[in-house]
């Protein structure tokens, strides 16, 4: 099992979930995380630290579709180690379905 960063950060990307991490397994898009499937131990730590509930387990029906995604952006993205802002406007995207992939931007976020 691995945890999985789901369509509700795509635009809210809060970046509580990235100080808990003791792996450093998050990587950043321009308005996405993601976790690296290969490094995250499964301590499950960085779930509840979510505002936007967008991380879950790789078991989960709703992260089934988005385990690819967070496979292959976490291997061009770069690293993040420390929580950085939200956009200005993150309260008003979280919760807003169909974000994925009209929302999704597959650029690169600033370093981490």
């Amino acid at each position: 099992m691995t945890y999985v960063v789901t369509e509700n950060c795509i635009r809210c990307k809060f970046m509580d979930c990235v100080e808990v991490c003791p792996v450093d397994c998050f990587y950043e898009g321009e308005n996405m995380l993601v976790i690296h499937p290969d490094e995250c131990i499964d301590c499950g730590v960085c779930e509840p630290e979510c505002p936007a509930d967008a991380i879950l387990p790789d078991t989960e029906e709703a992260a089934e579709e988005f385990l690819e995604l967070n496979r292959e952006y976490s291997e061009i993205w770069p690293n993040i180690t420390q929580k950085g802002e939200p956009p200005a406007d993150s309260e008003e995207w979280n919760g807003k379905p169909n974000k994925y992939p009209e929302d999704f931007s597959p650029k690169p976020g600033g370093e981490g």
